[in-house]
């Protein structure tokens, strides 16, 4: 799903809110993720999953096109650690689809 899916879905869900709020706050939401993450901070939403910066280690690559070695900088990236719910909930529906066929 797309954020622009995710505001539309929203919007069908709640036709008393105008699309332009809904869509305020689902920017503001993303922007608030990742604003604290850039801060190095976790952002955990319960029952969902918690978005976690980590530290990369500075390494030695390999260019895919010539194959000279090149070197990597330490960067941070965020990594999502999915909540005990929403795996359930996937896996739940893994299985029931898995069955229907």
């Amino acid at each position: 799903m797309t954020r622009s899916e995710l505001i539309a879905e929203l919007s069908a869900q709640y036709p008393n809110l105008l699309a332009r709020d809904i869509e305020r706050i689902v920017h503001t939401i993303f922007d608030e993720i990742g604003a604290a993450l850039s801060r190095g901070d976790r952002v955990e939403l319960r029952g969902f999953g918690a978005f976690i910066p980590r530290q990369r280690d500075a390494r030695t690559g390999r260019n895919p096109r010539t194959g000279d070695t090149v070197s990597v900088d330490e960067k941070s990236v965020p990594f999502f650690k999915v909540g005990k719910e929403l795996r359930e909930r996937v896996n739940h529906s893994a299985v029931r689809s898995a069955g229907e066929d």
